[in-house]
């Protein structure tokens, strides 16, 4: 099983984020420390393979408050027992001292929200560290012994040419990370980014993003990284095991506000609100606001979509005959091939990994 912790919180709403986060405001950050704390102590019934903290941005949190989180985690969890624990940061909210303090408290690997090496880009994404602290963020990481670190970075941004997509991917490359991940821009409701492509302002360009995709695919694994999966190429040895957990179908358990699980055939969300959240773990122990089973169908439909993202794909059982066929025209446009009746897209392939998902389910 792996165990996810969502901390909600940001100094500033980036304008293409959609996942459930926010300014401080009222919630005291040490209240919503206690609930977490509480939920992991309530929720956790088996010993996770992993920990993963996102957000939000958890580097965010303070030393004490990142001692009161860890240290509820290790009353539950022995941590000696454990494949990774990974934290989220962004290169703003971190010195020297709490680095230490990261690898002090268990995390083996950071992953760095820095998204691009250009400056016009950050100021579009509504970044707020410049590009001298993102690479003073990474030496201070391997300063302070954290085992691996990873670099998020993100291409199809307005205003992105071509020229600084393939700067920023030497840039990071230059820095010797561990990991990278580069992710397409995608365009998600109730972010001002979906609301500037409604007006008109923002435009897509699946050509573009084609192009952007590839490119990183050749730098990077002509770097020697291994593309494993659609967005994400590690250095051996440094796979992201908690992912690799999501893409395989493990169950796992999502604690803190809007944070989902998948847990024995049941996926369960808690309250997308901290105040709220916050006050009911006080109140019961637990936040959750729904649930749905998921049938043999759904877990299939799942296994396909994420399976088809990796290097490892999917087994020809989890198809249709009818979608069986169609793999074998894949490979016959060499956009797939069959290996050891496991079905791998290739080339061309992987950028469309989504639509191909479509046809096959």
């Amino acid at each position: 099983m792996l165990l996810y912790l969502h901390i909600p919180f940001c100094h500033r709403v980036c304008p293409y984020c959609s996942f459930y986060k926010h300014t401080p405001g009222t919630t005291p950050i040490g209240s919503f420390v206690d609930a977490l704390a509480r939920e992991v102590g309530s929720r956790l019934v088996q010993p996770p393979r992993t920990i993963y903290l996102g957000g939000g941005t958890p580097s965010m949190l303070s030393p004490s408050h990142l001692r009161n989180l860890f240290g509820a985690l290790h009353d539950a969890i022995d941590f000696s027992q454990l494949d990774e624990v990974t934290l989220e940061a962004n290169p703003a909210t971190f010195d020297a001292a709490k680095a230490r303090l990261f690898r002090d408290l268990g995390v083996t690997r950071v992953s760095l929200g820095i998204q691009s090496f250009t400056p016009h880009v950050l100021e579009t994404l509504g970044r707020e560290h410049s590009v001298a602290q993102a690479d003073e963020s990474v030496r201070i990481l391997r300063d302070a012994g954290i085992p691996s670190i990873n670099i998020d970075l993100m291409f199809s941004i307005p205003g992105q040419s071509r020229d600084d997509w393939e700067n920023t991917l030497h840039h990071a490359i230059h820095l010797n990370p561990d990991h990278l991940s580069a992710y397409n821009l995608t365009y998600e409701e109730d972010t001002a980014f979906f609301e500037s492509l409604r007006r008109g302002e923002m435009r897509e360009n699946e050509d573009a993003d084609a192009e952007f995709f590839h490119l990183a695919d050749e730098v990077l694994t002509a770097a020697g990284f291994d593309h494993y999966e659609t967005s994400n190429y590690a250095k051996p040895g440094h796979h992201s095991s908690h992912n690799q957990g999501y893409w395989d179908g493990e169950d796992y358990l999502g604690l803190g506000p809007s944070a989902v699980s998948t847990l024995d055939g049941i996926r369960w969300k808690n309250i997308p609100d901290t105040a709220r959240y916050v006050s009911q773990v006080e109140s019961i122990g637990h936040a959750l606001a729904e649930s749905e089973p998921l049938d043999h169908e759904a877990r299939r439909i799942e296994r396909i979509a994420l399976g088809l993202r990796t290097s490892q794909g999917i087994p020809l059982d989890l198809l249709s005959p009818e979608s069986q066929t169609r793999a074998q025209h894949l490979v016959s446009e060499n956009l797939a091939h069959i290996h050891g009746r496991r079905l791998i897209l290739i080339h061309h392939g992987r950028a469309l990994v989504d639509p191909i998902a479509a046809e096959l389910v």
